[in-house]
């Protein structure tokens, strides 16, 4: 997956499109990401201790990751990202827009 927990990426499909945020959580099977902010539903809680009389909460759903793009630290603009491997192994993500690193994997 090109992205990673933390990073920074904006939405560039769906009822979200154009809103930025962090990821929050990675789910890598189903090809899924959970951004901060972005695509919310509202969740019916039962009555608990925590919720002595129910709740209505606003809660991030996931979002596939084909509707994300990652934004690049150095250049602050939505990018693709690329692979180069450096000496010892080292394989680093890429901006494809400014050609810096952006972290290593």
């Amino acid at each position: 997956m090109f992205v990673k927990k933390n990073d920074t990426v904006k939405v560039i499909c769906g009822e979200s499109r154009g809103k930025t945020g962090k990821i929050i959580r990675v789910f890598p099977r189903t090809e899924r990401v959970v951004v901060q902010g972005v695509n919310l539903r509202w969740k019916h809680m039962r009555r608990s201790q925590q919720y002595p009389r129910g709740a209505r909460i606003q809660k991030e759903m996931p979002v596939h990751i084909s509707n994300v793009k990652l934004i690049c630290p150095q250049c602050n603009k939505p990018t693709r990202v690329g692979y180069k491997i450096a000496e010892g192994g080292v394989k680093n993500r890429i901006c494809k827009k400014c050609l810096q690193i952006i972290a290593e994997t």
